[in-house]
């Protein structure tokens, strides 16, 4: 598919009032995503978990006006007007109005919230936008009913992407890949698409408990940290070993070695972090107490032979992974040994999702 797929051939627009809500979770990317090309184009393929309680709860209202010149909108947060949230959405509707011809028909009320703290240091784009997209895909279905369901997720998917790039795998689950790899079939940079691969018991259920050790504003956007890629000296090698990554996981997952998938796991994202210090200019994103959990972590493992792992995004909080079937002691573990490592001692406990759902009236 290209992306002249996604634009619609001309249509009649009813200029009705209406309204539609959906729920979409945050997810979190085992072979990680860094570094992007022009119209949110990953310069690697990546493949996440989609979470199942941390999720963004967006409704949008929408009623027809008269003046079509620009788009009207309103954007509001737990029932809070967010002015400074209108540039994103300013941006992500001159991005995606070639496939949506009916954005400036309507004035939008954006009502939006988060199932997770505010200011968490959980990203909320990827949960945002998806949640945001498949609401305004709501509405095109409305003007053409006899869209498929994957022709919907797809396009969802596709202009998701357009406003964050890890909000294209939060529209399915339970394991997305998005960007284009030989190893994965039916693979590309434009949508996410769902692990078409046999995936071990051992995977099913799988728990992730996220460690809040910074609830701050990012010490860098994530925009500024992929376009730090540009002229990194170790790019190439990044970029080329993701792939090899995506390659190794297929087998990992059909087999259902823990030991590997850890491995595998710690070392995307300690790479994404070595990206950060060792860009220019350079950052550290991880805090004093991230290296004591991840150290605590490994400690603990070799003391137990217990299958836990973490991940973290681009910042200091870490997501413990592990079975499903090992939760008990796993997490009576975290809560006697790392929250007390968290802000506040806050912590989240979720697992894999299925992806967003629609909310009726």
């Amino acid at each position: 598919m290209t992306e002249h797929d996604f634009i619609p051939k001309p249509y009649t627009i009813a200029k009705q009032t209406g309204k539609v809500s959906w729920e979409s979770p945050s997810n979190i990317a085992l072979v990680k995503y860094w570094g992007k090309k022009k119209d949110q184009i990953p310069e690697n393929p990546s493949i996440s978990f989609t979470l199942n309680n941390c999720k963004t709860i967006t409704t949008l209202s929408y009623s027809p006006k008269e003046n079509v010149a620009d788009f009207s909108f309103e954007v509001y947060l737990d029932g809070i007007k967010k002015d400074d949230f209108k540039p994103k959405i300013q941006t992500f509707f001159e991005r995606v109005e070639d496939y949506l011809p009916f954005l400036r028909q309507f004035h939008f009320k954006i009502e939006t919230q988060n199932t997770f703290p505010h200011s968490s240091g959980i990203a909320s784009s990827a949960s945002g936008m998806s949640a945001l997209a498949l609401c305004l895909m709501s509405i095109e279905k409305s003007i053409q009913p006899q869209m498929t369901v994957e022709f919907f997720n797809q396009k969802a998917s596709f202009l998701a992407r357009l406003g964050s790039g890890s909000a294209c795998r939060s529209i399915e689950g339970d394991l997305i890949v998005w960007g284009k790899t030989d190893s994965i079939q039916g693979s590309n940079d434009l949508f996410g698409v769902k692990y078409p691969y046999a995936v071990h018991e051992n995977f099913k259920n799988y728990q992730d408990t996220i460690l809040l050790v910074d609830k701050g504003e990012k010490q860098v956007s994530s925009t500024v940290g992929h376009n730090l890629m540009h002229d990194h000296p170790f790019a190439k090698n990044r970029f080329q070993q993701a792939h090899t990554n995506l390659e190794s996981l297929k087998s990992i997952l059909k087999s259902g070695d823990l030991d590997s998938f850890i491995e595998l796991i710690e070392s995307e994202a300690l790479t994404l972090h070595a990206m950060m210090m060792t860009s220019m200019p350079y950052f550290i994103l991880m805090k004093p107490n991230t290296l004591e959990i991840i150290n605590k972590i490994w400690k603990f493992r070799k003391a137990t032979g217990l299958h836990i792992g973490f991940t973290l995004d681009a910042g200091a909080n870490v997501h413990v992974l592990y079975p499903k079937k090992e939760s008990e002691k796993i997490l009576e573990f975290i809560q006697n040994e790392l929250v007390a490592y968290c802000k506040n001692e806050e912590y989240i406990c979720d697992e894999i999702g299925f992806g967003a759902e629609k909310i009726n009236d």
